[in-house]
């Protein structure tokens, strides 16, 4: 077979292959755009979407359109909005869509199910869309205009945290609707160093929960590494101390405290040779890989 009669065949099976995609991509979306469909083959026809149906521009507006409307079912919303963020990862001919696809999800930003607003205000926190910001720390600051649970929006707001976020964050911190809200208000405030002695109360405040205190001394690592190193070594004395925090405390100080400066006191690497003794599984455990480090 000559070269040209090769190409010629090639050219042929290729125009046959997209024709097969177009058809498979136009079936797949008059079943996920018909209303008629039960809620499952919707689902369904939206999961095996095949590229092509988002590299037509009209095509991409239906699906859009059913991801908008508020009178269809949510689980099919919901698919439709599986598949679109699918497409907008790897398909490079979405590109071309991709405001339509930002203006819609903003547009169901408010919408009534909790789920799709979640979801919804996720991605575009993702993307650092400015308009989730927004409407984020405008529900942060009244509860009346929230979207989402105050943890929820401190979760969203963490993956690119401005500083009008930090104030509201150490009001909830301090006042905290709920014991979830208050770690993630905490976590956000870790990238703050106004916050740190906020942090340094909180790990010495022995009514605390073991978790929050736990959050209180990786921030202060990042944020005052120094005064880590001080109120761990105070915690190790303080016979009162929750062991959990203790062994918190000796990690620390074993991973992260000056070699020269551990290794010289004396007083410190006796009262950890006793909790290698006495303390519990954990603690002994901890004390145990601090004696390894530093010596006896």
């Amino acid at each position: 077979m000559t070269k040209k009669r090769q190409a010629a065949k090639r050219s042929k099976s290729t125009r046959k292959g997209k024709r097969a995609v177009a058809r498979s991509a136009g079936g797949v979306l008059s079943v996920a755009t018909n209303e008629r469909k039960t809620v499952k083959e919707r689902v369904a026809a939206l999961a095996e979407a095949p590229t092509a149906v988002y590299e037509d521009d009209a095509s991409l507006q239906a699906i859009l359109s059913v991801l908008r409307n508020k009178d269809e079912p949510i689980k099919v919303r919901l698919a439709a909005l599986q598949a679109l963020q699918a497409a907008s990862f790897s398909v490079v001919a979405f590109e071309s869509g991709r405001g339509d696809y930002t203006a819609t999800l903003r547009a169901v930003a408010d919408d009534p199910d909790l789920e799709l607003r979640q979801r919804v205000l996720g991605l575009l926190a993702r993307e650092k869309d400015g308009f989730a910001q927004k409407r984020l720390l405008e529900g942060l600051r009244d509860p009346e205009k929230a979207l989402v649970p105050p943890e929820k929006a401190l979760q969203l707001l963490s993956y690119d945290v401005h500083a009008e976020a930090y104030p509201l964050a150490r009001a909830i911190a301090s006042k905290p609707p709920n014991p979830t809200a208050k770690r993630e208000a905490l976590r956000l405030l870790a990238a703050d160093a106004s916050s740190a002695p906020m942090f340094e109360r909180i790990l010495r405040d022995k009514d605390e929960a073991a978790e929050i205190r736990q959050i209180a001394s990786a921030a202060l690592h990042a944020l005052k590494p120094q005064k880590l190193q001080a109120h761990a070594r105070e915690i190790l004395f303080d016979t009162s101390e929750q062991e959990e925090i203790q062994a918190t405390s000796l990690t620390a100080l074993t991973q992260f405290g000056a070699i020269e400066t551990v290794a010289a006191d004396e007083a410190l690497r006796t009262r950890v040779e006793r909790l290698s003794r006495a303390g519990s599984g954990k603690l002994k455990e901890g004390a145990r890989r601090f004696i390894a480090k530093y010596g006896r």
